[in-house]
């Protein structure tokens, strides 16, 4: 028998014309419509003029395990299960990630519908560099773990995006302030796509001051790389020697800390083995 397959299909983020015609397609043929929420599910059905033919079960963080072994056996057995989350994309901070794996695992195919994704819709709006990036899901909750966290990003040169609760932002924008430094420049942005979307651009200093009279809605954060640190290849030749007496081989050793810099690779690596022969 010929296995069905799962598809990824990113809903809007708020506004419903920003939904894909195929997107309509994909919920009116399902066979099975796996869905974070149902009620959310059958609106945005509605709001299409789509009514879907085929089973619509719920698939939300609490019951992704228990909805694997069903699921897959509805894709081995030819039916065509669509996967959605509440908005954008599934599997990015939504449920899907399991489903996927054990898809990959199981041999099943899996495809996606592009669309909507608030991570890339930020950036974008960000006006901040958007070359490289990193997603890092959303902001650790417990003020300890935070200034961990906020202290791995200090050198950090990519744009950092990330998810935070609007109870939760001000505190965050302060912490961050204080680790990364004030005039750090930040995008907070908020509802994307819907009515009262808005997109605050300072200093991590002046959007903590501002999301202390209180933010509400959904909340997407984007931040400034750090700037690249003006160093030298000689002055690096140390901390490589370190790690590679520490167990690690030289060239991976040479290559992370010259991409870290900024330096050649090349340059590092006959540097360090220029200083073993003094």
């Amino acid at each position: 028998m010929t296995p069905g397959r799962l598809i990824l299909a990113a809903t809007p983020l708020g506004d419903v014309r920003d939904a894909s015609p195929r997107l309509a397609s994909a919920l009116a043929e399902a066979d099975v419509i796996a869905a974070e929420d149902t009620r959310r599910l059958r609106s945005l059905a509605s709001a299409l003029e789509v009514t879907p033919r085929g089973r619509v079960v719920s698939f939300y963080e609490d019951v992704e395990t228990a909805r694997l072994p069903k699921l897959l056996e509805s894709l081995r057995e030819g039916e065509t299960v669509v996967l959605v989350t509440d908005a954008g994309m599934p599997s990015v901070s939504d449920p899907g990630f399991r489903l996927v794996a054990a898809c990959v695992a199981a041999s099943l195919p899996v495809t996606c519908l592009p669309g909507p994704s608030a991570v890339t819709t930020a950036l974008a709006l960000s006006g901040l560099p958007c070359d490289r990036f990193c997603f890092e899901g959303f902001a650790p909750r417990k003020p300890g773990e935070r200034t961990r966290w906020l202290t791995s990003l200090v050198s950090e040169l990519r744009t950092v995006v990330f998810f935070e609760s609007p109870h939760r932002l001000a505190s965050l924008l302060a912490d961050a302030a204080s680790v990364l430094g004030a005039s750090r420049r930040a995008a907070v942005c908020r509802e994307l796509t819907k009515t009262y979307e808005e997109v605050k651009r300072g200093s991590l200093s002046s959007l903590a001051d501002w999301a202390a009279e209180g933010v509400r809605g959904e909340i997407t954060v984007v931040l400034e790389g750090a700037a690249p640190r003006s160093v030298s290849v000689a002055d690096l030749v140390s901390e490589v020697s370190e790690r590679v007496a520490a167990g690690e081989r030289l060239k991976s050793a040479a290559a992370e800390v010259a991409e870290a810099a900024g330096v050649s690779k090349k340059e590092l690596y006959d540097a360090v083995l220029a200083s073993r022969v003094k």
